[in-house]
């Protein structure tokens, strides 16, 4: 089975994903003051101090979730560097239009969903008669 975790990258995904799913439970269950995924940083540092985890088993699915991660993260500090006036007032701005609008659609949406439903459901009554 190791053989087949060090060969399989998405086993090694999985195998650091279970990791963190552990810790974030542990961490919630004990109500501990700091988050799942650094208790889980320092489970898997330490079972890698003691030998009781080697690096081939979570290497190549390290590796590949950090490759991943780069390419969500990059973009959006470069493009925070290139234009400074979005960190200040005009970025928060910004962030309340787009709040204030996904409100907007989300209330339109809840009042249309509400009016289809008790139309239909006055209309199914009407017509049972």
């Amino acid at each position: 089975m190791t053989s087949k975790i060090q060969q399989c990258s998405l086993l090694q995904v999985g195998l650091v994903c279970l990791f963190w799913l552990a810790s974030e439970l542990i961490v919630h269950f004990f109500k501990l003051p700091f988050s799942g995924g650094i208790f889980g940083l320092g489970v898997v540092l330490l079972l890698l101090a003691t030998k009781r985890l080697t690096l081939n088993l979570i290497k190549h699915g390290a590796e590949l979730i950090l490759a991943d991660m780069l390419l969500f993260f990059i973009p959006a500090v470069l493009s925070l560097l290139k234009h400074h006036e979005f960190i200040g007032i005009l970025g928060l701005k910004i962030l309340f239009v787009i709040l204030l609008s996904t409100l907007c659609v989300m209330l339109v949406t809840a009042t249309v969903v509400d009016f289809c439903y008790h139309w239909r459901s006055d209309r199914g009554k009407s017509h049972s008669l």
